[in-house]
């Protein structure tokens, strides 16, 4: 009935699935945000930590034989990342494609592994 009316208004929270991959330089984080406009998601790093927000706007209709509904309602998430003390936040980059969010973090110089050969005497 018409109690329907406040539950497809209400804001609803979703959680992107999300992987990290690490190598020697940088570190990848991979968001699958089906859907989603690249305007609708932000990314930002403050105190260290890198935070990833989006909201979308969900379009739901359903058709019977006698009515017709059209339900809208928001999803938003937002995940947050602690960065390891060693990465270069003026370098990371991010690029959006086929609903695949991916953030590239480098690291720092000093933080890649160095091989360094001792003679021994």
């Amino acid at each position: 009935g018409f109690n329907d009316i406040a539950e497809a208004n209400r804001e609803a929270y979703f959680t992107p699935r999300v992987n990290i991959k690490e190598d020697d330089d940088a570190f990848e984080i991979s968001a699958e945000l089906p859907g989603m406009k690249k305007k609708e998601i932000s990314i930002e790093v403050q105190d260290g930590a890198l935070a990833i927000r989006g909201e979308k706007n969900f379009k739901k209709e359903k058709e019977n034989d006698n009515y017709h509904i059209l339900e809208r309602s928001h999803g938003k998430f937002e995940r947050t990342f602690m960065l390891p003390e060693y990465v270069d936040i003026e370098k990371i980059d991010a690029e959006y494609n086929d609903g695949v969010l991916k953030v590239n973090i480098p690291k720092t110089e000093h933080a890649k592994p160095r091989e360094v050969k001792i003679n021994v005497k």
